[in-house]
């Protein structure tokens, strides 16, 4: 599964769970930062990515339009990089699960 982390998380984040998510990126490698939801959204559509973000705007996106691209919803607010990536790692079965699923396009961690 490859995962798209939005500006909102630490691109820092990718070095640590690319053994697990090969070929993942964030927004900032791809130069997306400060780009229009819509754009990202598009993007990980086309390039076979799930998005990965604590933006509410991605969340109410995935209810309306449902999957491409499936969406990762991190309910955590403000923690740190080493928290996110626990929870990535910590989740990877159920990601995976995520990822193969043909009728769901959220899922929710805390």
């Amino acid at each position: 599964m490859k995962l798209l982390l939005d500006e909102n998380l630490s691109d820092r984040i990718i070095y640590k769970i690319i053994d697990l998510y090969p070929d993942s990126e964030h927004v900032k490698t791809l130069k997306l930062i400060n780009t229009d939801d819509v754009v990202i959204w598009e993007y990980a559509k086309a390039n076979g990515f799930a998005i990965v973000s604590k933006d509410s705007d991605f969340h109410q996106r995935s209810l309306l339009y449902g999957h491409p691209p499936k969406f990762i919803y991190l309910r955590v607010g403000n923690c740190s990089t080493s928290k996110i990536t626990r929870i990535l790692r910590d989740n990877w079965n159920i990601i995976v699960q995520f990822e193969s699923s043909k009728t769901e396009s959220l899922l929710v961690l805390k």
